[in-house]
């Protein structure tokens, strides 16, 4: 008897499943897209309705000859790739490259492989979605048309090796906009005063701190400078002082829901240190299936990309069931919490990012997973187990103290605020992660006081401070902020954020986001250009016209045709009026040691190297290193560790002696000694450091200095 096949597009993936349906069915996986347009043309026939001219990948043709053969050989054929227009595209191209009769195509979804899942999925099979289908060809072809049309531009306006990209060029603006915005800051001085204040007759470790906020007419203190500042003191040190209110509330703290892909990638970054990308491979992992000794090969959470924070009764109930047994039935509300999902587009047919069982602690795994796919899995499951747990309660003490002169004149308002836990509820296991300083729990204790009482100045406290800038971008930031906007979708936020640094436009400082000067050049040669491209609301209502199509309420055809004939004729206009872009290469202050010339920076296919200015009468050039103000830890060599770059473009460390010395390490190193034996520290995590020469591991303490140049 013919067997059933089920396709899906992971080796993993498929091992799981195979282990789910047992003997009657065969499982093989696609490897991801069968076919796709092609690389050496733009593939999209404009004047047949935009008809795409898919080929099979060349990588992709020995995979596509398996299938087509297994497919003959079975009597149906079941498409288990993932739930998204992703997915449901990768299904119909299956079916195309393998040429499987429409008879035998079964569809199937689920959004976890345990074996409940998906032995219901596979009672309720269906045909291929076909305006899913049409989104994501949608969104694959106005790509193309983008970057197809306006690379060449670019090559020949600014120089060769450039290309754009339609979301891709809206988070460079991002990141180049907040650039301006910090380089056009100008920073405003103004000075606080706290007063240090305490009861008459009280201990001296219960006195406590208050701000000055108001005059006695109830108008904001603003204090512009030193002078101003020290007029206030000399008021203030001859006032007396006293409570004019204290009043007491009880707050509560809600959990936050359990995570959706930009919010699982935020959280991964602040507290993890993960990339995006980083986060989505390990998510994948998690959600493919992974062995867990007896258990065998297990799904662990559900399918991480979804815009969605519902969650399925069955899991809700099983998750109270769970905090009620190992919290207590003081740490349940009383009834179960649904969250709503407020962004733009997101699609409530999905569901959150949760663990497929919540029973299955992480400390139970934990010895079956590699180290990062454990951190990973104790965040998600947190997320989903705290976001059901009652709420953290807090006494809120808010105590106002008055200032007022000897004399009966002017007088002034200080407030100090005081939180104390009374109930820790969700907090007791998952605090979520804030990507600026919070200072909402105000102070940590006050003495007993009441209305009227009066207090003694102990002493006061004027301090200075400048208004700051915008910060810059960091990736948690920056999906927050294409979020808000509306542009991308779950499935493109990690490639987003590779995308702009492969090509240069973008690099990492510190953590955060910072333009190349490539980047800032393209940035402004789109937005005088093609201003649509780049716009944020534009790009956003692109995003909301392909949630049509992939809801059956918009065709997609006409929708290209919209976007295509302005965009074109824009695209002849600016072949006509740009001129070309100059870029003067960046020198590094060396001379050439073969002509003496200064030698600089150019960028070329492989991107940037060193280079003789004298090109090309003398062709001297060696690879670009940033050099770090770290030495080699190897004994006796004296050299320098450098940043470099390997063939594939991922960064590692090595030494500038090289190849007398054949040190290296992928992770950055920093330039204070380990403490216990000297040995050289490497950045490990967030935050921490790991020795290269013993065990120590601890807290990175200091700031790294600026990467110079090799020299």
């Amino acid at each position: 008897m013919a067997k059933d096949l089920v396709i899906v597009e992971s080796p993993a993936k498929a091992r799981t499943i195979t282990k789910i349906l047992g003997s009657r069915f065969v499982v093989k996986a696609s490897v991801g897209h069968v076919m796709d347009l092609p690389e050496s043309k733009l593939g999209i026939d404009i004047s047949n309705n935009f008809t795409p001219q898919y080929v099979v990948s060349r990588d992709k043709k020995k995979v596509v000859n398996e299938l087509k053969k297994a497919a003959g050989e079975a009597k149906y054929v079941y498409l288990a790739t993932d739930p998204d227009r992703e997915g449901e595209a990768i299904s119909w191209h299956i079916t195309q490259a393998a040429k499987i009769a429409p008879g035998q195509i079964r569809r199937v979804v689920f959004h976890e492989i345990t074996k409940e899942a998906v032995q219901e999925a596979f009672k309720h099979s269906r045909e291929i979605n076909m305006p899913l289908v049409n989104a994501q060809q949608a969104r694959r072809l106005l790509d193309r048309l983008v970057g197809y049309k306006i690379s060449p531009l670019l090559w020949r306006k600014i120089r060769k090796g450039l290309s754009a990209g339609r979301v891709q060029s809206v988070a460079v603006k991002i990141i180049v906009d907040r650039e301006r915005e910090i380089l056009g800051f100008v920073k405003k001085e103004y000075w606080t005063i706290e007063a240090e204040l305490n009861k008459l007759q009280g201990d001296a470790k219960e006195s406590f701190r208050a701000q000055l906020i108001k005059d006695g007419s109830g108008k904001k203190v603003e204090i512009p400078g030193e002078k101003e500042a020290e007029a206030l003191r000399s008021v203030l040190e001859k006032s007396r002082y006293s409570v004019s209110n204290v009043s007491l509330k009880e707050a509560l703290r809600q959990p936050a829901p359990p995570f959706i892909t930009s919010t699982l990638q935020q959280e991964a970054s602040r507290k993890l240190g993960f990339s995006a990308k980083q986060t989505m491979a390990l998510a994948q992992q998690l959600y493919e299936g992974l062995p867990l000794g007896e258990e065998g090969t297990v799904g662990l959470i559900t399918y991480m990309r979804t815009d969605s924070t519902r969650v399925a009764q069955q899991a809700i109930a099983e998750t109270r069931d769970f905090i009620s047994e190992k919290f207590g039935s003081n740490h349940l509300p009383p009834h179960s919490r649904q969250f709503t999902r407020k962004a733009k587009g997101a699609q409530e047919a999905h569901e959150a990012i949760r663990p497929t069982r919540i029973h299955r602690e992480p400390a139970s795994v934990k010895p079956f997973l590699a180290s990062n796919q454990y951190k990973l899995y104790d965040l998600i499951w947190k997320r989903m187990v705290a976001s059901q747990m009652a709420a953290a309660v807090f006494q809120v003490t808010t105590v106002e103290v008055k200032a007022e002169s000897e004399s009966g004149g002017k007088s002034y308002l200080f407030r100090t605020v005081c939180w104390v836990s009374q109930f820790p509820g969700f907090m007791s296991l998952y605090i979520e992660s804030k990507d600026e300083n919070d200072d909402e729990q105000g102070k940590a204790s006050l003495p007993q006081l009441t209305k009227g009482e009066k207090l003694k100045l102990i002493k006061l406290f004027p301090e200075q401070h400048f208004t700051q800038p915008p910060q810059r971008y960091s990736e948690a930031t920056l999906i927050k902020a294409l979020e808000d906007a509306g542009i991308g979708r779950p499935s493109t936020y990690a490639p987003i954020i590779s995308t702009i640094q492969d090509r240069e436009y973008v690099k990492k400082v510190q953590g955060r986001f910072q333009p190349e000067d490539i980047g800032i050049t393209v940035n402004d040669l789109l937005v005088a250009h093609f201003g649509n491209i780049v716009d944020l609301n534009f790009t956003a209502r692109i995003e909301e016209e392909l949630d049509e199509i992939a809801r059956g309420e918009r065709e997609w055809v006409p929708m290209l045709k919209e976007f295509y004939e302005p965009f074109e004729i824009t695209l002849d206009q600016a072949y006509q009026n740009i001129e070309k872009v100059k870029i003067e290469p960046e020198a590094t202050g060396e001379p050439c040691p073969t002509c003496g010339k200064p030698l600089v920076i150019r960028s070329g296919r492989f991107g940037k190297f060193v280079a003789c200015s004298d090109y090309p009468n003398c062709k001297f050039t060696k690879p670009l290193a940033k050099k770090l103000d770290v030495k080699c830890p190897h004994h006796d060599c004296g050299g320098d560790l450098l940043e470099r770059r390997s063939k594939k473009k991922k960064i590692f460390y090595g030494c500038s002696n090289y190849p007398d010395c054949k040190f290296t390490t992928g992770r950055r190193p920093v330039s204070m000694p380990c403490p216990e034996c000297k040995g050289l520290l490497t950045e490990y995590g967030k935050n921490s450091v790991k020795c290269t020469g013993c065990d120590y591991k601890g807290a990175l303490e200091v700031k790294e200095p600026a990467a110079a140049l090799n020299s």
